[in-house]
Parts: C-alpha cells; sequence; structure tokens
C-alpha cells in the first residue's frame, strides 16, 4: 500500500487468515476441483482465481506471495485495461507467467469448467497453470514491459563466478521483484541459497540489505 496513490483494496485470497494486518480483507480461497491423485498441491489451484464468484468487480492485480514490490504499482491497474496483463516468462517462449497479473473478475471461467471436467488431460496438454491460461484464456494478452517485474534468479542475479562478488541491485524501472524457487526472499535478505552442497559454488548470493526496506 505504500506503493499506490489511488485508493486501494488489499484482498488476500487465503486457507489463514491468522495475523493479517489491518485493512487486509481476507477471503477463503474460491473452490476449485482438483483430482485426489496426479497434480497434489500443484500451482493449478491457482485457477480458482478465475471462478465466477470470486466477489469481486473491475480488475484485479493479482500477485503471488513470493514477491516484492519495489516501486510504484499505479501503471500496472492502468496498462492495456481490459487485457489479460502478465509477465512474459523468462523461460518458455510464448508464454506468461502468473507471478503478476491483472485480469477482468470473471473474465475466463470456462479455464475452470474445462479443467473440472479433465484435469489430468489438461495437465498433459500443459505443463502447468499459466501455460494453460496463456493459450486458453481467450482474452487479449498483454505482456507486462519488461523492466516492471524482473526475476530475481533469471534477471537479476550475476552470473557466476561474480554472484560471488556482487551484490544483486534493483533495476531502473522495477515494479515487482519475483522470486521462483529458491533463494526466496527471507533467504536472499540473510544471503543464503538453499541448495546440495555440490551446487554450492554457482547457486550462491550475497545478503541483499534492501530487501529490509521494501519487504516489511
Amino acid at each position: 500500500m505504500r506503493n499506490v496513490v489511488r485508493p486501494t483494496r488489499f484482498i488476500a485470497f487465503t486457507d489463514d487468515a491468522s495475523g493479517l494486518d489491518d485493512g487486509i480483507e481476507a477471503r477463503p480461497i474460491p473452490a476449485i476441483r482438483l483430482p485426489a491423485t496426479g497434480l497434489g498441491g500443484s500451482p493449478w489451484r491457482k485457477l480458482a482465481l478465475w471462478s465466477r464468484d470470486i466477489g469481486v468487480e473491475g480488475d484485479i492485480l493479482f500477485m503471488d506471495l513470493d514477491v516484492v514490490v519495489v516501486g510504484p504499482l499505479d501503471d500496472l491497474f492502468d496498462y492495456r485495461p481490459g487485457e489479460l496483463a502478465i509477465i512474459r516468462d523468462w523461460g518458455t517462449k510464448d508464454c506468461g507467467n502468473s507471478s503478476v497479473m491483472r485480469f477482468p473478475a470473471g473474465g475466463a471461467p470456462h479455464l475452470i469448467d474445462r479443467f473440472e471436467a479433465a484435469p489430468l488431460e489438461m495437465r498433459r496438454l500443459y505443463s502447468n497453470e499459466q501455460v494453460y491460461l496463456s493459450r486458453e484464456s481467450g482474452l487479449p494478452m498483454a505482456y507486462w514491459p519488461s523492466d516492471w517485474c524482473p526475476s530475481f534468479k533469471a534477471t537479476m542475479m550475476p552470473h557466476f563466478p561474480l554472484n560471488h562478488f556482487k551484490t544483486v541491485q534493483i533495476p531502473p524501472g522495477s515494479r515487482v521483484v519475483v522470486f521462483t524457487g529458491h533463494p526466496r526472499p527471507h533467504e536472499a535478505m540473510a544471503g543464503e541459497w538453499p541448495a546440495p552442497w555440490w551446487k554450492k559454488v554457482y547457486k550462491s548470493v550475497r545478503p541483499v540489505t534492501w530487501l529490509r526496506e521494501h519487504w516489511r
């Protein structure tokens, strides 16, 4: 909320509303039917955001838990209104990364209908939820400007061996830094990268002190 100017509602879709700051609206995660086996705790559950009954109108700016806001967010509400605005994934060609996305509430409920009708088939056809979303939403899709939502690991980390000597810096123009896998924000802040000992040579990060200011 330090990074928005306009009046903004902050809604947490969560299965544990304890300990949230005042001003956060806690909502249960919308229901979605996952098979008993085959998908486990996979990110396919995020498709529940496309529920007809999400209880919000207008555009939703969604952010995963493992992101850190480092700049102004108002432009993310205004960019290409009415479209599915999403990160261009760093590793998959022509696919969005749903860590930070803005979309019209209830804009593609068929995504849930198709998934619930044949979840394991959808998993076979699409490697993950964001590939399925990108290909089948039916919404006009726009990628955020490349500097708005950088990946801590894919685009910000100095390459080996410089990661042992250089501290990760926030690129100019960044709005939200995305953490995919390890290190998580709290690990990067402490200079820790959980990994097997034989990978420690190149999986190393110096303590990221600016996280203390932005991630609080």
